[in-house]
């Protein structure tokens, strides 16, 4: 577990440093410079572009953290594991390329009368589905080798330097809205470039066909697998990408602008579990192999344990900071609060149940969750369906929340009934407790405090010492407790913390 916390919190930091900076060039510059159509449009090139990465993938990027394991030889040069991986995933590149040309007006016509501007750019898309589908294999096969900075580091700050090079460029003339389109676009080829550079770096950028080895019964338990995979997540994509899809072509590019602006603040929310589970993954997997549940259960419930806090904390920074945060934006943005909220509710829901979707997708019983995926996704359009006409972009929100706070819930009680895994303890409740009196304290507090960073700063204090402190000092929580320790080694002085 030391190993996940130390990673966690060093990819955790460089994703917060990247938050900011994607909030500077989302929330700040292209709120400042470009019109709410043209931020809507950048943000549907972007999410139809990865959903073409996850249709190219064809589920080998998560097969590879489930096997690797099990092929992982470094003389061997793992059974060429990497090399029939990145294979398939080429297929699938060249196949759905193929058919993103062939349905080019069939996509299009469902965007031509609410956001006819797609129409025109919709080949830009396809640097961000190609680049991310490749980044995507790498970055897992990293992943299951316990090397994820480089990749986060790519991701989280260097892409988005490159956007905020290319807003500053637009901002004094230098370029027009298309180029700033392309280089928006092309900027998620840089990831895929530092990664394979740091793969042949470290000798794991292994190309030769021949080095494939793998047993041919392997073969077809891992392309089972992957087929499974592939449709289980391109199922869960569709549910996270749905509601900017639908907005833009129910509503208009307006609203999805404001919108997915939103929703990229409320993934702020998201940052410390995505650490969490990418460091963790690998280890599930791993206890598999060994059928080590001991070990399953207590990163079970550390996770759960460490994700709840943090999402409490963030939630609270957040929302009591939304003035603040929306002082920055546009008028038109300031209507999106209610989604701000209603979206946090959901994301914390999914960061409590911690890792359970990790365990039950690499479980004997993987299948089984395609079942639970294809019932969330037929409940978000049918619920989009009926509440986006009705409520615009907060139906969209709405509908988001409720199919996936009870697709999880579903998944919990799946996993309970078949391993006799959970991640509850009673230091959750009381964890609860304290966040839900420090929510009705920090209420109570002036809007702001003359000054909207000031104010941010200020609160955030504020909600250290009425949530986190009582955690630390009572100890309410075992590993929470233990977590904090390791930050507070990390971050101040040996004198100061033997005092």
């Amino acid at each position: 577990m030391g190993v996940i916390q130390k990673d966690a919190l060093r990819t955790t930091i460089i994703s917060y440093l990247g938050l900011i900076l994607g909030y500077i060039n989302k929330g700040v510059l292209f709120v400042i410079y470009l019109t709410d159509a043209q931020i809507g449009l950048l943000s549907l090139i972007l999410t139809v572009g990865l959903l073409f990465a996850q249709f190219s993938n064809l589920g080998v990027a998560y097969s590879v953290w489930r096997f690797f394991p099990f092929f992982r030889s470094k003389e061997n040069r793992n059974f060429g594991f990497f090399q029939l991986s990145m294979l398939i995933t080429l297929l699938g590149i060249v196949v759905f390329l193929i058919l993103s040309i062939v349905f080019k007006e069939v996509i299009c016509g469902w965007y031509v009368e609410k956001s006819k501007e797609f129409t025109d750019y919709y080949y830009w898309l396809l640097p961000i589905g190609i680049s991310y589908s490749l980044f995507q294999t790498m970055d897992n096969f990293l992943r299951s080798l316990y090397k994820n900075v480089v990749s986060v580091i790519a991701t989280d700050l260097l892409m988005r330097l490159v956007v905020t090079g290319a807003i500053i460029l637009y901002a004094f003339g230098t370029i027009d809205f298309f180029t700033l389109l392309v280089l928006h676009s092309m900027s998620f080829v840089l990831p895929t470039l530092v990664i394979t550079l740091q793969m042949f770096r470290n000798k794991e950028l292994h190309l030769k066909i021949s080095d494939i080895s793998i047993p041919r019964r392997f073969k077809k338990i891992l392309l089972t697998y992957s087929l499974f995979s592939y449709f289980n997540f391109i199922g869960i994509l569709l549910v996270l990408s749905l509601d900017v899809i639908m907005v833009a072509s129910m509503v208009g590019l307006a609203e999805t602008g404001v919108f997915s602006t939103i929703v990229y603040i409320v993934s702020g929310l998201l940052v410390p579990y995505k650490s969490l589970l990418r460091i963790s993954a690998p280890f599930v997997a791993k206890y598999w192999k060994e059928r080590n549940m001991v070990e399953m259960k207590d990163l079970y419930t550390r996770i759960s344990s460490i994700s709840l806090v943090i999402g409490f904390f963030v939630f609270l920074v957040f929302w009591e900071n939304r003035t603040e945060l929306f002082h920055f934006l546009r008028e038109s943005f300031h209507e999106g609060i209610p989604v701000f909220l209603i979206l946090m509710i959901g994301r914390l829901v999914d960061m409590y149940c911690g890792i359970n979707g990790a365990i039950f997708i690499t479980s004997k019983k993987y299948k089984y969750d395609l079942i639970f995926t294809a019932i969330l996704l037929v409940s978000v359009v049918g619920l989009n369906f009926i509440f986006i006409p009705l409520y615009g972009m907060y139906g969209a929100a709405l509908s988001t929340t409720i199919a996936y706070v009870l697709y999880n819930l579903a998944r919990l009680i799946f996993v309970f009934s078949v391993y006799n895994l959970h991640p509850f303890k009673k230091g959750h409740l009381y964890v609860m407790a304290v966040f839900f009196l420090s929510l009705l304290m920090m209420e109570q507090l002036p809007v702001f405090f003359g000054n909207e960073l000031i104010s941010i700063v200020l609160k955030g204090i504020l909600v250290l010492v009425t949530f986190i402190l009582p955690i630390y000092l009572l100890k309410l929580d075992a590993d929470v407790v233990g977590y904090l320790d390791k930050i507070r080694n990390k971050f101040l002085p040996s004198a100061i913390r033997n005092s």
